[in-house]
């Protein structure tokens, strides 16, 4: 099955896709995942600059996250996505969440607010008049005047497409239907097959 958004990639496409398959596989996440976040960031165009502030890029890096990585914001923008995608990588083992992602939206946190990769949804991130709900009040999904760690999931939570499985605890329709199929198969054949031994 093709990843997710993945139609939306116009340079690339198979490089990108391959490349971001055996990226997610190395930080133990789904790639449908690591599509979804740079789809919400950027819609996978990777030369993307918000208007608004330095970020630019797949996830939208600000300048002080580039010069964590050792690059800055020119160096970013003269390579292609695919290039971009190894900073992508080097950006999520940087932070030291590798292998410590669950689902989707741990995932989305780690690239908006790490340190509320694990926050219950009631976190407050800020209030009405602050510059970050100012720079982030699109999230707030309830219009309350409080951007909450909840409403993040929630704006995230509209770019995750029906077909793609959002967490470890999500569970796979298809495997249990072919466990069911197996057991089914194996009850028939028991019912059916003839002794190969005779008891006295």
């Amino acid at each position: 099955m093709a990843l997710a958004y993945i139609d939306k990639v116009t340079s690339n496409r198979a490089a990108f896709e391959q490349k971001v398959t055996q990226i997610a596989s190395r930080l133990g996440i789904q790639a449908d995942w690591l599509m979804v976040v740079m789809y919400a960031e950027s819609k996978l165009n990777h030369l993307a600059q918000n208007p608004s502030s330095s970020a630019v890029g797949l996830i939208q890096f600000l300048d002080k996250t580039l010069a964590g990585l050792g690059i800055n914001r020119t160096q970013l923008l003269s390579m292609s996505n695919v290039q971009q995608l190894d900073y992508v990588e080097k950006y999520f083992v940087n932070l030291g969440v590798k292998g410590k992602m669950k689902d989707v939206y741990q995932v989305c946190l780690a690239v908006f607010l790490p340190k509320h990769m694990n926050s219950p949804d009631s976190t407050v991130i800020a209030q009405s008049g602050t510059n970050t709900y100012n720079a982030n009040k699109g999230m707030d999904i309830d219009k309350d005047g409080v951007l909450s760690v909840g409403d993040v999931r929630k704006w995230y939570g509209k770019y995750v497409p029906a077909n793609v499985a959002t967490g470890s605890n999500t569970v796979d329709v298809t495997l249990i239907l072919t466990g069911i199929a197996v057991l089914y198969l194996v009850y028939q054949w028991s019912n059916t097959t003839t002794p190969t031994t005779t008891h006295p």
